[in-house]
């Protein structure tokens, strides 16, 4: 309850400071990462940061675990994209020292990708109330292949890939080649993508803050389409899909690429957008990034503006990252 208090109160401090030109109250994100099969993550991490702070509206902090590229050598934090994270993948451990104190933020936005280790006990509890009571989460791109079998965390994200995911995770969940909904229950592995390539998102719901005002369709920049993905799926809006084709080795259906999930009294946005630092320079994921954050910190967009150079239906717009 004091969790949910406490948004509130931020979200009417931002409000009334917009009101009588004071400067409102900051929006506290945690960005965690650390384990990711990825080799742009420890960039991806410092883009998502400076997204978010060039907006004024946060304050980003960033907590990384341990991880490892050989044998047992634990490596510490590096600021930027190095090379040497490509190993994790293999030779990742669990850090009993990840313990972020999640209580002081609003948001946290995970980074972490496939094979990442579990995380200590008390954390993975601290983590489950923190969004449960009220905390917001955003899951980009790899981090719904993190913790295949972290059964809350899977509520959490509402649908994965990877990680061992299968029919015992829950359904696959799709648009059909009639634009309907499908629940599927098949059996089979979650998670596959084809070739990166750019395409298209097409907006199912048009009233949800996220989403609202927004082209019906967008072009995304180079990027890896996952389908197949399943999980519990409770409680979740698709606000957005994308048809992969299998003519790019996909699936010939409309798959989820822009999803939000209630768990508990938290509120949760993700994607699967995101693979490289290519792909986070694309004007729509930047825009869906900073709207998607405001939504599962606050559970409203504070800037709906749409930026003049908003991809079109038929031509992409990248903002190259220094």
């Amino acid at each position: 309850m004091l969790r949910v208090i406490g948004h509130a109160f931020c979200l009417l401090l931002l409000f009334s400071g917009m009101v009588f030109g004071q400067s409102p109250a900051p929006i506290r994100a945690l960005i965690i990462d650390g384990q990711n099969n990825h080799s742009a993550w420890p960039k991806t991490t410092m883009m998502i940061k400076k997204y978010l702070e060039d907006t004024k509206r946060y304050t980003v902090d960033i907590a990384r675990t341990k991880y490892t590229t050989q044998g047992d050598e634990l490596l510490k934090r590096y600021p930027l994209n190095d090379g040497i994270q490509r190993e994790s993948k293999k030779n990742a451990v669990p850090d009993p020292d990840f313990k972020p104190d999640f209580s002081k933020y609003n948001v946290v936005i995970n980074n972490f990708g496939h094979g990442a280790a579990p995380w200590p006990a008390e954390t993975n509890t601290a983590f489950i109330k923190f969004v449960s009571e009220g905390g917001g989460l955003v899951i980009l791109h790899a981090a719904d292949n993190s913790f295949g079998d972290w059964d809350e965390y899977n509520k959490m994200i509402g649908l994965g890939g990877w990680g061992n995911r299968n029919e015992k995770s829950g359904p696959y969940v799709y648009l059909n080649s009639e634009e309907k909904l499908v629940v599927d229950p098949t059996p089979g592995n979650g998670g596959s993508h084809g070739s990166q390539h750019e395409f298209s998102l097409i907006v199912r719901d048009s009233e949800h803050p996220i989403t609202k005002g927004l082209p019906k369709n967008w072009l995304h920049t180079k990027d890896e389409l996952y389908d197949r993905l399943r999980g519990p799926a409770q409680n979740m809006k698709v606000l957005a899909t994308s048809f992969s084709s299998k003519a790019q080795g996909g699936t010939d259906r409309h798959e989820p690429m822009i999803m939000t999930i209630d768990y508990g009294k938290g509120r949760v946005f993700h994607t699967p957008m995101g693979h490289a630092d290519y792909s986070m320079e694309c004007v729509g994921f930047i825009t869906i990034l900073k709207r998607g954050t405001d939504w599962a910190a606050t559970g409203s967009v504070v800037d709906a503006t749409i930026p003049s150079d908003f991809p079109t239906a038929d031509k992409s717009s990248q903002r190259k990252f220094d």
